[in-house]
Order: structure tokens, then C-alpha cells, then sequence
């Protein structure tokens, strides 16, 4: 070996060594990896899918950890608009999130952390981050080994912080999309990396029906199929969405055109209780054949909560639900229904429990601002009404004419951060008498600050910041004895997730109070109102927090068992 070559060489082997995409201590083979991609066009159900096979999987025994990827350059979701990407999720430690992380933790039950969701903005500041503090030597920073290596060794930190049997990886968007194909390259290079049995390519596909013809057509799925094997990746099982079930011919031509056996592709077609998938797929075998292809067994399961019997009985409460309760959500981003995906799903988590079955209409508040339409008469009819958070002046006023006339009718009534706010408000003006009252965020001239920025906040917030500056996370709240709120929680204490930056001010508290409002939950560490409530009203309760975010099918959250029960009565 000449002298010249050596030097090449250890070029080379010190390049590989200052770097590495395996975090120290990590086994490979230990975890298994699934990675779901999606082909043809966004919005299938991949999130859907995914989240139903961690319910499957956790009734087996199986500690599951999923992760989210988002090419969005955005570090995260937080200045995400919701008409363009729906709901703006939060998670217990803060992070803003896609609504996504909302279907995992629903499914599986468990709170997730911000190991679970993954940004291309996120990888892009990290490997920044590193190369300006010289952690990469002095080498050329490029997508191969260093994005892609970035993102494997999130993926194997997370194995190992969550001791994790399967990570379950949704890619975002479609197969083809240029801001996920480096992402798509580094689970190509994971499977390389871990060995065949350790990591599988599930792929959701749209079967499309058109009207004209009315039959399946699979030629678009087929394109995306040859994209993603054009990646080097080779699916092992496909799930076809549909709206109809597909035929075995068809099924027949994706299996060949896939290369993948016929018993591996599987046809999920829309299905009115999505609850029920996870029962689905066990009995068309899906799960057996994804312990074949790891080599794994399910285990005994020992979770008193997340078991196939627990969650049968869900399914069962809702096909045999006996009343329809009719709620009404005064929001402005109703025409995009996904902005209040939690809310939604925190109303059916909770019917079932009562026999129910809730059908919701959308009210648009700039309507009823506006005067398109009178309260009265958006709001007439409906057995409880669920004013939501959002941001801004538009609607607003309609909001609060709605929030007048059901605490002036006696109509149950949910509020839900700037639901509070607004009923604060609503309540200062009608019932105080403070007319100008209102909200900084709309008025920041008005002479009855009733809602205002925190100082703490304030101190925080400059016009070249405004991702991450709100109150974010879990906050505790000490609940007043006797109260709604304490009866509906059964403990003094608990914590709900918030996301805003306004807060009712302290010195109108006694005010509002000797009128009749009821401050009946209280973050004492600053003194914060997290809950407020009015004695004798049917059902009149409203929090700061995102009370939804935290509900689970087998455990909703006590706020909508109040008010779902409140509605059924």
C-alpha cells in the first residue's frame, strides 16, 4: 500500500468515525421498525392505519412507540394555519404537533413526549447546530450520510429512551413528494443497516373509483408503487383504501404489480366505525402476518386497560348506541373539520358511555356576526354547544352572542380555551355590566381589559418570535371544593394541556365572582384561572386548557362526560 493510498484511507475511516448514526448503546435487532408510506395522493389514512395497528398491537403485549415525520421545513406546527393543516396538537411536554401525534397517543393511551414527531426543519437546525459547533470535523455537511444519518439515529435514540418492541414510522405526505425523499433514502438505508427482518415497508394506497366508469382503477396506485421501488424500497405489505371493497382481481394486480404476496395485500375500505379497524385487522390476519415477517410472537398481555376485551366493549357500546344527541361547535374553521379534530373525537369517546351517539353541526360564528343569521336561530334546537379555541378578531362577536343566549337558555355548554375567555367576556358585558369589556387580543385599546397577556408572556413575545411563546403543556390546577369541576374530576388536583397567551386578569376576579361566575379552578403558582363554571345553570363550564387533548376512547375526559351527560338528560 503506497503512502499516498494510506492516506486515503484513514481519510476515509476517520470520516466514517465522526460520524455515526448509531446512538452508543443501542442493539441492533432489538427493536423492529415499521415504516408507513403513502402513494397517490395525501389524506388516505395513514395516519388512521397506523394509529389503529398500535391499538392492535398494544392489546398483543407489544410496546409500541410511533413516530410522525413532516417534510415541512417548519421546526414544528405551531404557525401552521388550521384551514391549511387542520388541528395544531399539543402534547403533554409542550410540543406543537401534527394531529397525528393526537390518533397515536388516542390509541394507544399513553401520553408521547417530542421524541415522537419529527420535522425536516427539526433534522435541518440539528445538523446546523452541529456543523456550526464543529461536531461533523471539518467535513462537507451533505444529505448522504448526514441528513439521512440524523434521522436514523433519532429514530434509534427513541428506540432506546422508550425501550420500544416496535417504532412504528408514518411518513408524511406521498411517495415521489421532494421534501420526504431524503427521508425515505434513510429508512431505505435503515433497512440496509438493520437487516431485512427488522424493519418492513407498509404502503397505503387509494384505489380510485370513478363515477363515470364505476369500477376500480388501480393504474394510480401502480405509479406510486413503481416510485417508491425507483427508491430502492421494496413494500412488504400494502393496504388499499377504497371506498367500496376492491375485487380479487384487483387486489391480484397489485399484488403483482407490488411484489408482494396476494395474502399481504389487504383492502381497507371506508368503514363508518374507525374504532372497529384494529379488530379488522386482526381478524383478516394482518397481525399474523407482521409477526411472521419479523419473527416475533405477541406476548401475554398484563395492561388492565389496553386489551382486545376493553376495547371490544368500546366497539360494542358504540354499534349499540340508543339515542342521537344533536351539539353545535360555534368555531371559524368550519369548513375545515380537522381543525377541531380532538374535539370530535373527545365527543365520541364519551356518547358511547351514555348510549349515545352525537351528531354534530358546524356554526359558522362570522354568520351570526355578520347577521346572516340570528343566534337564535343557528343556536335553536341543539342539545349542548361547544365553543372551541382559535386566535383572532374574526367571528369573535359571534361567538359571544352565541355564548349570551345558551347560558340565557339554559343550554348545556362546553368552552374550551378562548371558549373561556369569550364566556368571561361574554359574562363581564351582559351580566356586570363592564359593556366595554373584552379581550386584548381583539381590542388592545379597550378600556376594560377584562383578557390580557401575562407578563410573563409579554416579556417573552417580540415580533421576530412567535413560534413557541405561549403557555404551552401541562399546567395544574387546584379545583374548588363542591364545584362542577371537582364532582366531575373526583380529585383536587389535575392537570390539562394548554395553548394560548391570554389570561382572565386578577383584579376583575371578584367582580365576575359577586355576580355569580364561579372561579372554580385556579394554577396557584401564578394564580390563573383554569376553570370557571355558573351554579345552577343545566350545564355551564368552561376551561382554559384543551380539555380534549387528553381524552382516550377508553378514558374520556371528565369534562365531556359532563357535558355529553348534561346533553342526554
Amino acid at each position: 500500500m503506497t503512502p499516498n493510498s494510506r492516506k486515503v484511507l484513514a481519510e476515509k475511516t476517520l470520516e466514517r468515525e465522526s460520524y455515526s448514526p448509531f446512538p452508543e448503546g443501542y442493539v441492533k435487532g432489538k427493536t423492529k421498525y415499521v415504516i408507513v408510506t403513502g402513494s397517490v395522493m395525501s389524506g388516505v389514512g395513514k395516519g388512521t392505519f397506523s394509529g389503529a395497528l398500535c391499538t392492535l398491537l398494544s392489546c398483543h403485549g407489544l410496546k409500541i412507540s410511533p413516530v410522525k415525520f413532516d417534510g415541512y421545513i417548519n421546526f414544528d406546527a405551531g404557525t401552521l394555519n388550521p384551514f391549511r393543516h387542520g388541528e395544531v396538537f399539543v402534547l403533554q411536554d409542550g410540543t406543537e404537533c401534527d394531529l397525528d401525534l393526537g390518533s397515536y397517543e388516542r390509541a394507544l393511551h399513553r401520553n408521547l413526549t417530542k421524541d415522537n414527531y419529527l420535522t425536516g426543519g427539526k433534522i435541518f437546525k440539528i445538523i446546523i447546530d452541529k456543523e456550526r459547533a464543529g461536531k461533523y470535523l471539518g467535513r462537507d455537511v451533505q444529505f448522504i450520510p448526514h441528513v439521512t444519518g440524523e434521522i436514523k439515529y433519532f429514530l434509534r435514540s427513541l428506540a432506546m429512551k422508550s425501550s420500544a418492541d416496535i417504532v412504528l414510522v408514518e411518513v408524511g405526505g406521498t411517495v415521489g413528494d421532494l421534501e420526504n425523499s431524503y427521508f425515505v433514502e434513510a429508512m431505505r438505508e435503515l433497512r440496509h443497516e438493520e437487516g431485512q427482518s427488522n424493519v418492513m415497508f407498509v404502503n397505503v394506497t387509494y384505489i380510485i373509483e370513478p363515477g363515470s366508469l364505476r369500477e376500480h382503477k388501480s393504474k394510480a396506485a401502480q405509479i406510486g408503487f413503481r416510485q417508491l421501488m425507483a427508491l430502492g424500497v421494496q413494500p412488504d405489505m400494502i393496504i388499499c383504501r377504497s371506498q367500496t371493497p376492491i375485487t380479487n382481481s384487483v387486489a391480484d394486480k397489485i399484488s403483482v404489480f407490488a411484489n408482494v404476496p396476494p395474502e399481504r395485500v389487504y383492502n381497507l375500505y371506508d368503514f363508518s366505525n374507525v374504532y372497529e379497524i384494529p379488530l379488522i385487522l386482526r381478524d383478516i390476519g394482518l397481525d399474523a402476518e407482521l409477526f411472521k415477517i419479523f419473527g416475533i410472537a405477541p406476548r401475554e398481555n398484563h395492561d388492565s386497560l389496553m386489551n382486545f376485551n376493553n376495547w371490544k366493549d368500546f366497539v360494542e357500546k358504540i354499534k349499540n348506541a340508543k339515542k342521537e344527541i344533536s351539539v353545535g361547535i360555534v368555531g371559524k374553521y368550519t369548513n375545515v373539520h380537522d381543525s377541531y379534530l380532538s374535539i370530535i373525537k373527545s365527543l365520541e369517546h364519551a356518547a358511547p358511555y351514555f348510549s349515545a351517539s352525537v351528531k354534530i353541526k358546524w356554526i359558522e360564528s362570522t354568520d351570526i356576526e355578520d347577521e346572516k343569521i340570528s343566534a337564535e336561530e343557528a343556536l335553536k334546537g341543539f342539545d349542548g354547544i361547544i365553543v372551541p379555541g382559535g386566535f383572532g378578531k374574526r367571528g369573535i362577536e359571534g361567538k359571544i352572542q352565541a355564548i349570551r343566549y345558551v347560558r340565557e337558555n339554559n343550554i348545556p355548554y362546553l368552552g374550551l380555551c378562548y371558549g373561556l375567555q369569550l364566556a368571561v367576556v361574554e359574562f363581564a358585558r351582559n351580566v356586570c355590566g363592564l359593556k366595554d369589556a373584552n379581550t386584548t387580543e381583539v381590542d388592545p385599546e379597550t378600556g376594560c381589559p377584562i383578557i390580557d397577556i401575562i407578563p410573563d408572556q409579554d416579556s417573552n413575545i417580540e415580533n421576530s418570535r412567535i413560534g413557541g411563546t405561549m403557555r404551552l403543556g401541562d399546567y395544574p390546577a387546584r379545583l374548588k371544593p363542591d364545584s362542577l369541576a371537582r364532582r366531575l374530576y373526583g380529585k383536587d388536583i389535575v392537570s390539562e394541556r394548554h395553548r394560548h397567551r391570554y389570561e382572565l386578569v386578577h383584579k376583575f376576579h371578584k367582580t365576575l365572582e359577586e355576580k355569580g361566575l364561579v372561579i372554580s379552578g385556579t394554577y396557584e403558582e401564578k394564580g390563573l384561572p383554569e376553570f370557571i363554571e355558573i351554579p345552577g345553570h343545566k350545564f355551564f363550564l368552561a376551561t382554559q386548557a384543551h380539555a380534549e387533548f387528553t381524552s382516550r376512547p377508553l378514558q374520556p375526559n371528565p369534562m365531556f362526560l359532563g357535558f355529553i351527560e348534561a346533553c342526554v338528560k
